[in-house]
């Protein structure tokens, strides 16, 4: 058995937090740490830097950052509110705004459908996005 420091391998110990591992998770440890430090010296060395137009995927991975805890949290009560205006909406009129937005249906087809007038899918569509933008202003 060998005793390391986790503060040795892993960056969220701040203090020294010592362990008794077997050789071979020893052995891992070392060895991963010297090929990261080797890395990072062939990068200087080489100037291996990458550019954002090489077109290889890097620069998705630099542009489109993991969404925040704050982020997530916003966008799930986003949902839950725009769910619960839905519920709150009559039948006719959400199945007539989810047809407009999201099936991009227009509001001719969508009369044509229910054989209703036009003039009716508009009004039922309006009332229904009036409605939303109610209860998101809130939010």
């Amino acid at each position: 058995m060998t005793t390391i420091n986790l503060k040795d391998h892993y960056p969220w110990y701040t203090e020294d937090t010592f362990m008794e591992v077997p050789d071979e998770i020893a052995a891992f440890l070392d060895e991963d740490r010297r090929l990261q430090i080797n890395y990072a010296q062939y990068i200087r060395d080489n100037k291996a830097f990458y550019s954002l137009d090489a077109g290889d995927g890097i620069e998705a991975g630099a542009l489109n950052l993991p969404e925040q805890p704050d982020e997530a949290l916003e966008r799930m009560e986003l949902e839950r509110l725009l769910k619960e205006g839905l519920a709150q909406l009559t039948e006719t009129q959400r199945r007539r705004l989810l047809a407009s937005v999201l099936n991009d249906e227009s509001n001719q087809r969508i009369a044509a459908l229910e054989s209703v007038d036009e003039s009716a899918v508009r009004r039922s569509i309006q009332r229904g996005l009036a409605a939303l933008k109610k209860l998101l202003n809130k939010f």
